[in-house]
């Protein structure tokens, strides 16, 4: 306490002018505990807006109901609560909840970015034979997306494959362009060793275990054979520091 005195006496001495309502809201906030807990009685502290930041897919008001806060409490109260509330979310990878005086609370977000669809036995998104499509994450855990109701474009997989996904989760990160393009990723081979990954145009062949930027090889090469209106049926990365196309 003394030393914010000491601080806004500094401050008047070198010209500044404090009102009195503002000086004593600094020395109230600055206090170490009691200051929030006399914040907290006041109505002009009560939460009156939600701002959430970084929902792309996740639902603002989903959000917004997991948080259990109304304009009967404060912005002074605990928020840890509140962001363990919102993280429990599956769309959620991680949340920070500030304040933001006086009334609002401000959620910044991280989701869990979607990289497939896969067909599993439930709703909701039915594909064939009365299947249904989920949206999946990087590890294979569904998200709260329904893809019949949203405008979502994404690789559709046989399963949640974790190599697969972590391909798809390597190619979104580092080369979107061609991630935009990949239509389906599957196994093949007869150990399964191998994935067969559809492009617009090209089949690519590769091996499990493929990186983003060995993948990415493929894009300067089909390109070339576009220009020549070469027809290829296959590019095939299976060969160490090559691309071999295999023409119709």
């Amino acid at each position: 306490m003394n030393r914010v005195t000491a601080f806004l006496e500094r401050l008047r001495n070198i010209g500044w002018r404090i009102p009195a309502g503002a000086a004593a809201l600094v020395v109230i906030v600055a206090a170490p505990w009691w200051g929030p807990l006399v914040l907290s009685q006041l109505g002009y502290f009560h939460v009156r807006q939600v701002e959430i930041y970084g929902a792309v897919y996740a639902q603002p008001s989903r959000l917004i109901g997991r948080m259990h806060v109304d304009t009967t409490m404060s912005i002074w109260m605990n928020l840890t609560p509140v962001e363990r509330r919102v993280a429990r979310d599956p769309q959620v990878r991680s949340v920070v909840v500030e304040r933001k005086l006086p009334g609002t609370l401000v959620v910044q977000l991280v989701e869990n970015a979607p990289v497939a669809l896969v067909e599993t036995s439930g709703p909701p998104g039915k594909g064939a034979s009365g299947s249904a499509i989920r949206v999946v994450d990087a590890v294979g855990h569904a998200l709260p997306i329904d893809p019949s109701r949203t405008n979502i474009d994404l690789p559709v997989v046989e399963s949640a494959d974790p190599s697969v996904l972590a391909l798809l989760a390597d190619v979104k990160a580092h080369e979107p362009r061609l991630f935009a393009q990949i239509s389906s990723v599957r196994r093949t081979g007869g150990s399964g060793d191998e994935l067969d990954v559809a492009l617009p145009s090209v089949m690519v062949r590769a091996l499990v275990g493929v990186s983003a930027e060995r993948l990415a090889d493929v894009i300067p090469v089909e390109a070339d054979l576009a220009r020549r209106h070469a027809r290829v049926a296959e590019l095939d990365l299976r060969f160490r520091d090559q691309v071999i196309a295999r023409l119709q």
